[in-house]
Formats: structure tokens, C-alpha cells, sequence
């Protein structure tokens, strides 16, 4: 450095980053030294006048420094144990000389001229120079690619704490052995602001979300295998593993990682545990002598907050102390270091835990429900503690009802299944919610679902009347309701409706806060109740009931105790005028036997022990009050047409404004034949009992029949015929002719199956053809809404024929205002009731539309 270099440098000081070694000599001091080789030594206590002078004097203190505390180019050594680090003397801890001692003493000594007037420079301030060196350069350049190089963060957490150990260990020693004693009050401040930076320098110069990966998953494992979740370590082993764990939490607080950032993840990884703890322990618990929610709170108080006071003391402990418990007059859980868990703290986790379980109950809600005839009492139980808040209550009831859309309500579900579902719903949230605000809610998707379904009234009613006893009632009956109906022994009509006008109530009580406008609340279950109310009128279900109640009525050998009992009840909640009909009806089927009797003592048609014959009984229906009946009209045997004629008699001399009109097809028979080999005895419908009859002859030989000769002697339809031929068939009574096509011949004698080995294969198959015809019949007396509205609409079709031949192509809504205006009596039915009709008659090949109007089809 030339003079002109020296006295610039004197005036404009060079930057603080940069390190220029003072020159051994100057004009003014000669030969320095700081090097040990110099006569004068540097004079700490002399006041230089010149400020030139002062300047390099502070620039070698400066150069002298900054060269001792600056450390090697190139990657840490292992420095575990005494015997390796001896090995960081010489290159990494150099040699601490007078003149070392002398400059530091110059450059941080409070009470030296030179710290005096650059007190408040940042640039000359040694200690922000010492962490530029070991954090600025020598961690990021050396350090930092040593961490990540070869896999370090796949090996696991503990090679990342061994290198940043390391580099705690080297950076630390010159600062607390040769910088921080020279600094006012043993420089506590200054290493406390070092030791932050230092920490921050780790923690943002590695990759954070990998850090924070290892860390949660290191807390993870050391969390579960202390409350022994997804582990089967016991005894020495689980020790083992809680002393591994407990020193590498403490390694990471040596190096700076116990900050509020790993409390944080400690606090999600524990919040974790806990919901994992409740999967594993508490998911399918659903009985009612659980203590599910008792356990779990007591889980959190004896283990989950000592584990967190146990890691936490970890985190905030010296390495030679262990942490200790005591509980104090406050009933609070105190640890070394002033970390405490106060019972407050323990109420709160409780009541995560019980929100949590809540949760999980939620989602199991629909499996809850579905198995409540199976004693899952208890985890509505453990609901009720949870749903104490509007937001629990909202998010409930908004989860199950998506639940039951998604899992329930869909095409597929049988109707008998949503029923089932519906009445274990009414149970579950009548225990879950006294009041019936979270039913109201729930339900309603469900009973809309319902009413859509053309099927629900129709499985009602039937299942309203069904054997509850019968261990197979059949695919369209739920035995549930009949149960339910046995065991309800009140239901009266709107019981509820003046329940808010009722002054003399003590017990009254406003609706909750959360109930909807239009909710009512019942004062007792009903779920038969709940069901009859689907429906928007009870004419729709009235209706419904009475067909039901027609066909079983005309069923034999029914006592009828289970109608009785249902009309009754129907009546008490829909009032007799309602009910009057099937009041008739009822009247009716009791009030036959008494009049059959009478009618054939007059008539003297009881049989006698003499010759046998026909005997006849008749059950007498009012007309007026019973819904459609078939009516297929066909000729009776002549026995029993004589009898008829005098049955019939008799009962215009008993009600003699009364007449009989007799409905053939709705009887049964029962039927004895004698073949030559055998004797069949059959209980059968009428027009198959009129079938077999006709072929009955004086000779010795067997008749023949076929199906038009047949058709034309009884006077029967085809449909009838054949089914009753079919039903013969089956029955290996009859056997179709091989030579005349439709004809039949009575099988008098079987053949054996010694001559005829195919005779078995044959049985077989008139077993098939008896059930097939036993299917096919009409069995329902009562005639469907479907079948009733079909034989109308034959009836208008003739009218459609005769507009479309006469005035050409019409639109569907001129069809019906044209039918509105010409049929006598009005047109009973709508646009969608014609067009299904109408389409019906184009997929026959008799209409065709063309630009949305329908018109004759051309042949």
C-alpha cells in the first residue's frame, strides 16, 4: 500500500466486509507487533492525536481478529467425543496469542478507545462479522451442501441433528471462549441474539416442508408408541424407544430447533394421535353398556397430558435433568422449567376429544341406525354429548341427510328397505333428541322419497295388515310395521293439533330455538303415526286401505281379528265417517255367515248323510261400498246353477228389497274326482272347477275336448279357459291331444314309470305347469286403479277413432278437449294419464305421430 493509499484509507475507511490485513509496519509506528516478531508492542491504553493513527492501529486489532476467529475452507469434521475434537486444534481452534488477546481486548473491550468511537457502527461490529463468517459463508457454502449431499434426509433426522451438532459445536467455541467474555455482563445478550440467528440460519437455510416432515413423523412415532397406539413394544423395549426418543428431542433443543415452530408441529402431530386413538378405540363401539366417552376422557387426563408434559419438560430442560411431575393445591400438573397443564387445560383436550368422537359417531350414523334393532343404543348415547351446540346439531343432521341421499334414497333400494330405515330413524332420534327438532329435519328428504314411490302406499297398507308372526311374509310386506302396529294400543286422531291451546298444561314448554316454522313436536312415539302421515290427504291412503281390505275379506278361513283391529285404530286417528266403507265391508263378511246360514236352513240346503251334493255358501256383499270386483261372467256347472236359484230365492224372501247378483269368478271350489285309478281332490278357482266339469260324460269313455268347444259350452274367455286347462294339465288330470291341435282328453290312468321311464321327467313338468297356471290366475278379487282405468280407456278409445277418422291429425291437448266436450259424464283423466295411452296404441302399430300430432295409421 503506497503513502497516497494510506492516508485515502485513513479518511474513507474501507466497507466492514471487507478484511484487509493491516500492513506489519507504518510511518508512524515502525515494525508492529501483533505477530510476535516486532520490539514495540501495541499500547492499549495510548491515546493516539492523529486519527490516522488510531485508524490503522484499529484496522491491524481488526486484521489480527477477524484472521483468528476466521475458519478453514472446507467441510466439518466428525467431532463426537474428546478424542475427536482434540483434532479441531490447530486449523479449526487456533492458537489464542497475546497479540490475538490484545486486538479482541482493542476491538470489544468497553472501555478501549477504539470500541468508544465505533460503538454504534454496525460495520464494526466484530460479533455481526463472526456470524457473516460462520453463518453467511462458511454454514451455506460448507455446512448446508454436507446436510443434503448423499441422502442425509432419507437416513432420518438424526444424521441432520449429527452435522448441525457439529457445526454448533465448532461455531460456539470462539464465541464463548474469546468474544463473549470481553462483552459487558459476560455477553448473555449477545450470545442469546447470536444463538436466535443462528437458529434461524438452520431453519431457513434447509428445505422446510422436508424438516417439518421428519419432525411430525419423529413426533408421531415417539407420541404413539408412549400411549402404545400402532405398536406392540412392551417392557424394556418400549423404554428403549422412550429413551432413544427423549434424546433426540433433547438434541434438537441443543441445536435450536425447540422453537415455537416444532411446539407447533407437536401440537398437530398430538391433535393427530388423538383422532387416531378414537378410530382405533372407539369405531363400532355401538352398545349400550359402553362407557366409551368415560374412557376416553379418562385416556386424555392420565395419558395424553402427561405425554405432552413429558415431551414439552424434554423440550425445555437441560440434558442432565429429568423431568418431574407433582400436582399442586390448584390441581395443576407442574413440570420443571414453569411448563404446567392446569385442569383447565385438561377440560378443554376432554372436550376436543368428546367433539371428536362426535364426529366419528356421525359418520358412523347411518350404520348406527340401520343396526338399532341390534342394541347400538350407545353410540347415540355418546351423540347426545355432542349435538349441545347449533353448529353440532347443523352439521349432523346436513351429514346424514347426504348419507341417506347417497346411500339410501336411490332407484335401486327396495321400498321395504327405506321403510325400515324410516322407522329405525323415528327410534334413533327420538333417544338422540327428545324434543324432534333433528328428526323434523332429517325426515323430510326421506318422506318425500316416499311419497314419489308409486309402491310405499300399497307396501303400507299391506304390511299394516300382515301376520307379524309369519316368518315370511313376502317381499312387498315389512313385518317391522306390523309389530309396530301390535304393539300400539293408542293412536288417536290429532292429538298434537290443539296442544298449544292447552292453558291447563303445566308441563308446557316453548319450542326449541333451532325448530323450523312448521314443526310440531309428538308427545309420545308414534311411528305408525309417522308413517299414515306421509301422505299430503288420508284419501289416498283410505283408498289404498280398501282395496287391501276388500281382497283380504274375501279370503276363507280368516277370522278377521287383525282388520278388526286395525279399522279400529284407523278410525280413533281418521274418525268413522272416514272409515265408513270398510265399517260396510267388514259388516258385510260377518253379517254373511249369519245370513247364510239362515238362508240355507229355509231353503233346506244343508247336506244330508244320504247322497252327497253340491253344497253351496254365498258371502253377500253391498255394492255400493266395496270397490270394483272382477266380474267374468261364465256358466256353472247345472247343480250348481239349480242351487244358485234357490239360494237366491231365499234371499229375496229375507231381504225382499234386496237382490243377488252373482260374481262366479270370485269363488273357490272344491273339486272330487274319481278316476279309474285314482281320486284327486282339489281346492280350485271357479272357472277352473266349470273347466274340468265339462268334460264330464255318461259313457265309459274318456271326453275330448278343445279350447272352442269349450269357450262356446261355458260361455268362458279364452284367457279363463286356458288357464284352467293348464291348471288340469298340471295336475296329470288332463293330457293335450296328439292329433288334434288345442285339444284335451281326461287322463284316466297313469302310466308306470317301468313302461314309461320318461314319466318322471314328464311330472316334473306338469308340476311346473300346475304352479305356472296357480300364478297366471287372477287370484285379486279386487280389481287394480290400473286395470279400472285400462277398461275406460278402451271405452274412450272409440271416441279417439272416431275424431282422428273424421277430423284428420290432432295435438294431444286438442284430444283432450275434445273428450272433455263429447264423453257423457266428462273426460276423468289428464294430459300425461292420455299420452301414455295414446303411446301405448302407436307401439301397437294404430297411431302414428307426425310433428306432435297423433293420427290413424295408414294400413
Amino acid at each position: 500500500m503506497t503513502a497516497y493509499d494510506r492516508v485515502f484509507a485513513s479518511v474513507f475507511p474501507p466497507p466492514s466486509d471487507t478484511s484487509i490485513p493491516t500492513p506489519k509496519a507504518t510511518p508512524v509506528l515502525g515494525t508492529g507487533g501483533f505477530e510476535g516478531s516486532g520490539e514495540a508492542q501495541l499500547d492499549i491504553d495510548w491515546d493516539p492525536q492523529d486519527s490516522a493513527t488510531e485508524q490503522v492501529q484499529w484496522e491491524r486489532a481488526w486484521h489480527t481478529a477477524t484472521e483468528f476467529l476466521s475458519l478453514p475452507n472446507e467441510e466439518l469434521p466428525p467431532v463426537y467425543g474428546e478424542s475427536n475434537r482434540s483434532r479441531l486444534h490447530g486449523k479449526w481452534w487456533k492458537k489464542f496469542t497475546p497479540d490475538v488477546s490484545t486486538a479482541l481486548r482493542y476491538l470489544l473491550s468497553p472501555d478501549s478507545r477504539g470500541f468508544i468511537l465505533r460503538k454504534n457502527e454496525k460495520q464494526y461490529d466484530l460479533l455481526h462479522w463472526y456470524f457473516g463468517e460462520v453463518g453467511l459463508r462458511h454454514f451455506i457454502q460448507y455446512v448446508r451442501p454436507q446436510v443434503l449431499k448423499n441422502g442425509t434426509f432419507r437416513q432420518g433426522i438424526s444424521n441432520v441433528i449429527s452435522c448441525l451438532e457439529q457445526a454448533n459445536i465448532v461455531y460456539l467455541h470462539n464465541l464463548d471462549a474469546y468474544i463473549l467474555p470481553l462483552c459487558p455482563n459476560e455477553g448473555k445478550e449477545e450470545k442469546q441474539l447470536f444463538l436466535s440467528k443462528l437458529t434461524e440460519l438452520f431453519t431457513y437455510s434447509l428445505p422446510q416442508q422436508r424438516v417439518n416432515d421428519i419432525l411430525r413423523e419423529m413426533l408421531r412415532d415417539r407420541a404413539t408408541a408412549m400411549l402404545q397406539i400402532e405398536t406392540t413394544l412392551q417392557g424394556k423395549e418400549k423404554q428403549c424407544m422412550d429413551r432413544q426418543s427423549s434424546m433426540l428431542l433433547q438434541r434438537l433443543q441443543d441445536i435450536g430447533f425447540g422453537d415455537s415452530r416444532m411446539r407447533k408441529i407437536f401440537a398437530e402431530v398430538m391433535s393427530e394421535v388423538m383422532s387416531l386413538h378414537i378410530k382405533r378405540v372407539c369405531a363400532g363401539r355401538w352398545h349400550s353398556d359402553s362407557n366409551v366417552t368415560a374412557d376416553l376422557r379418562y385416556w386424555v387426563e392420565n395419558r395424553f397430558a402427561r405425554v405432552i408434559c413429558e415431551v414439552l419438560s424434554t423440550l425445555n430442560t437441560a440434558p442432565s435433568r429429568n423431568p418431574t411431575f407433582r400436582v399442586d393445591k390448584n390441581k395443576t400438573m407442574v413440570v420443571d422449567n414453569d411448563i404446567e397443564i392446569t385442569l383447565k387445560d385438561c377440560e378443554k383436550w376432554q372436550e376436543i376429544a368428546t367433539n371428536r368422537l362426535g364426529v366419528l359417531r356421525t359418520q358412523e350414523l347411518y350404520d348406527i341406525v340401520s343396526q338399532w334393532d341390534n342394541d347400538s343404543r350407545g353410540a347415540i348415547e355418546d351423540l347426545k354429548r355432542y349435538v349441545t351446540t347449533t353448529a353440532a346439531r347443523t352439521h349432523l343432521t346436513s351429514a346424514f341427510s347426504d348419507t341417506l341421499s347417497r346411500r339410501l334414497l336411490q332407484p335401486g333400494a327396495a321400498t321395504t328397505e327405506i321403510l325400515q330405515m324410516y322407522i329405525a330413524i323415528i327410534r334413533a332420534f327420538a333417544v338422540l333428541d327428545p324434543k324432534g327438532v333433528l328428526l323434523d329435519r332429517v325426515v323430510r328428504p326421506v318422506r318425500r322419497y316416499l311419497r314419489d314411490r308409486d309402491d310405499t302406499i300399497a307396501i303400507l297398507v299391506a304390511s299394516l295388515l300382515a301376520d307379524a308372526q309369519n316368518p315370511s311374509p313376502g317381499p312387498d310386506v315389512l313385518v317391522e310395521i306390523a309389530k309396530e302396529m301390535e304393539s300400539s294400543s293408542n293412536l288417536t286422531a290429532n292429538e298434537d293439533d290443539d296442544a298449544d291451546l292447552d292453558f291447563d298444561d303445566m308441563e308446557w314448554m316453548p319450542d326449541p330455538i333451532d325448530a323450523g316454522p312448521d314443526y310440531k313436536k309428538s308427545k309420545h312415539l308414534d311411528v305408525i303415526g309417522s308413517l299414515i302421515s306421509l301422505f299430503e290427504t288420508k284419501d289416498i291412503f283410505i283408498k289404498e286401505f280398501q282395496q287391501v281390505l276388500g281382497e283380504r275379506l274375501l279370503m276363507e278361513g280368516k277370522d278377521h281379528e287383525k282388520e278388526i283391529r286395525v279399522l279400529e285404530l284407523l278410525k280413533a286417528r281418521f274418525g268413522e265417517a272416514s272409515l265408513q266403507a270398510c265399517e260396510v265391508m267388514l259388516r258385510d263378511i260377518l253379517d254373511s255367515r249369519r245370513v247364510d246360514s239362515v238362508i240355507r236352513n229355509d231353503q233346506n240346503l244343508v247336506m244330508s248323510d244320504g247322497e252327497p251334493s253340491p253344497e253351496l255358501h254365498a258371502r253377500i256383499l253391498s255394492h255400493l261400498f266395496w270397490p270394483s270386483l272382477h266380474s267374468e261372467n261364465f256358466a256353472v256347472p247345472p247343480d250348481i246353477s239349480a242351487i244358485q236359484e234357490r239360494y237366491e230365492k231365499g234371499f229375496e224372501t229375507l231381504k225382499q228389497s234386496r237382490k243377488l247378483t252373482w260374481l262366479n269368478a270370485l269363488g273357490q271350489a272344491t273339486v272330487h274326482l274319481e278316476l279309474e285309478d285314482r281320486t284327486v281332490t282339489e281346492v280350485v278357482q271357479t272357472w277352473q272347477a266349470s273347466v274340468i266339469y265339462a268334460f264330464q260324460t255318461d259313457d265309459n269313455y274318456p271326453a275330448t275336448k278343445t279350447v272352442t268347444e269349450l269357450m262356446t259350452n261355458i260361455s268362458m274367455s279364452e284367457a279363463l279357459v286356458r288357464n284352467g286347462l293348464t291348471f288340469w294339465v298340471g295336475k296329470l288330470v288332463l293330457r293335450p291331444s296328439t292329433s288334434t291341435p288345442d285339444a284335451y282328453h281326461v287322463l284316466e290312468t297313469l302310466p308306470t314309470s317301468a313302461r314309461h321311464p320318461q314319466r318322471a321327467a314328464s311330472n316334473l313338468l306338469s308340476a311346473a305347469a300346475a304352479a305356472d297356471a296357480a300364478t297366471s290366475a287372477p287370484a285379486h278379487a279386487v280389481r287394480s286403479e290400473e286395470e279400472i282405468m285400462k277398461e275406460k280407456m278402451d271405452v274412450f278409445w272409440q271416441f279417439v277413432v272416431g275424431m282422428l277418422t273424421n277430423q284428420g291429425a290432432m295435438p294431444l291437448t286438442r284430444i283432450v278437449m275434445m273428450l272433455k266436450v263429447v264423453v257423457p259424464g266428462g273426460f276423468p283423466f289428464g294430459n300425461e294419464e292420455l299420452k301414455a295411452f295414446l303411446e301405448g296404441r302407436v307401439k301397437e302399430g294404430k297411431l302414428e305421430v307426425v310433428g306432435g300430432q297423433y293420427r290413424i295409421k295408414a294400413l
